[in-house]
């Protein structure tokens, strides 16, 4: 077996960001030739909220303005943009280039950022996080600082398809069935931005001090916002053409932002939150609805100046957690690193358990807390029930057909397969 089997795996599994990017023509001298599309949603950069009544018979108000919603992640699958995922998935690039800063230089990937100075891995998350950024409430509105919880067509989009560069907005919402809408705001996804433009902040601070202060003023911002509308949570919004991500429990968001407004400003407001919130320490297997163990990880690994008494607490509840996976580990008939039942998305959360055996490693240096972690991507890579690898491009066997609206694996009708690298 070569020993560098799975050299290109890092890079490949990056990718996927870019070939989810919406609002820029993936170039073929970037994406390949199979991957290569015309941009998509260009139109978003004028969108409106729903307004009427939904599908289920929800009424919402609507709103007097518009934004700028281009650029940003397509969902796994849809076309649909949400904050509350979408914040997830920003903070991990940001947050692995802040464990391992050389692990994505600039040039390391193939994207049309990689000849300008930043490293690739944050030229992917910025990407996201002017989208974040964007979906903020403004100035002079009711819910001014409050974050969007998604934007999405009315309507689900049929499947295949390739993106469509422009589509009727339907800004009037006159059209039933028609249109792209953003949807209301939710203290869910206002901490989502709260906590990841906090996180861009202090990243991009020697990199773009613009951005950095935009990010900052944002992030204290939507902070100011939650907790002035602390229990707008989202639900069946509007109740078709898109993903609830529905959350009703924001005590581990509350947590999650807290704590990453507190590395970054240092702010005795943020300390005392972080320290009286019921989720201080967290370590547990997280996704975007739970959201605490995030905050723990950034106060493991970024300098700040919490208190050494509280960091020592921290610090322990990830050894604790690995020791406990590792029990969980042996006792299992194939390496699945998981607890209990497998959730929708349960290759996710294995790969977020490793993310925190990972930091459980860096603290302890623990050989087993370091095998348990080879032996899960062993499960990923078709050491499983299957017999099947669950990413695309590498293994005997791997995943073919994902749900996805452009990688359908149909190439006599240009749809391409999945890319290397896809969970």
């Amino acid at each position: 077996i070569k020993a560098d089997l799975y050299a290109t795996l890092k890079r490949d599994a990056l990718a996927y960001f870019y070939l989810n990017r919406s609002g820029i023509v993936l170039d073929p001298q970037y994406a390949g030739e199979q991957w290569s599309r015309p941009a998509g949603h260009l139109s978003d950069k004028a969108v409106t909220c729903f307004k009427g009544t939904d599908s289920v018979g929800n009424t919402w108000p609507g709103c007097n303005y518009t934004l700028n919603a281009a650029g940003g992640w397509y969902d796994a699958g849809d076309f649909g943009k949400y904050v509350v995922n979408g914040g997830i998935s920003a903070w991990t690039l940001m947050d692995l280039y802040e464990q391992l800063p050389a692990a994505f230089a600039d040039g390391s990937q193939n994207i049309p950022e990689k000849a300008n100075g930043v490293p690739d891995i944050l030229d992917e998350a910025r990407w996201e996080m002017e989208f974040l950024l964007a979906m903020q409430v403004p100035e002079g509105q009711p819910l001014a600082g409050m974050a969007h919880h998604k934007m999405h067509d009315e309507s689900w989009a049929p499947m295949p398809m390739i993106p469509p560069t422009e589509v009727d907005n339907d800004n009037e919402n006159v059209k039933p069935g028609t249109g792209r809408y953003l949807y209301a705001p939710s203290t869910a996804a206002t901490l989502n931005l709260a906590a990841t433009a906090a996180q861009c902040a202090r990243i991009w601070k020697d990199i773009d001090n613009h951005f950095a202060l935009r990010c900052l003023d944002s992030a204290e911002k939507a902070w100011k916002a939650a907790l002035a509308h602390p229990e707008i949570y989202a639900g069946n919004a509007p109740g078709n053409g898109g993903g609830n991500y529905d959350d009703n429990n924001v005590t581990d968001e509350f947590y999650w932002a807290a704590a990453e407004l507190f590395i970054t400003t240092g702010s005795q407001e943020y300390q005392s939150y972080l320290l009286g919130s019921s989720e201080f320490g967290k370590v547990e297997a997280f996704d975007w609805g739970h959201t605490a163990p995030l905050g723990s990880i950034s106060l493991a690994t970024v300098k700040n100046n919490l208190p050494k008494d509280k960091l020592d607490i921290i610090k322990q509840n990830f050894t604790a957690y690995a020791s406990r996976m590792i029990g969980v580990l042996q006792k299992e008939g194939y390496p699945a690193l998981i607890e209990g039942d497998f959730p929708w998305g349960s290759n996710g959360t294995m790969l977020n358990n490793m993310m925190l055996l990972g930091v459980a490693y860096h603290l302890s240096n623990d050989s087993n807390t370091l095998n348990t972690m080879r032996q899960s991507m062993d499960y990923l890579l078709a050491a499983n029930t299957l017999n099947k690898s669950f990413i695309s491009g590498y293994g005997t066997y791997p995943m073919r057909h994902p749900h996805h609206r452009f990688w359908a694996n149909d190439p006599a009708n240009g749809y391409p397969p999945p890319p290397p690298g896809a969970v």
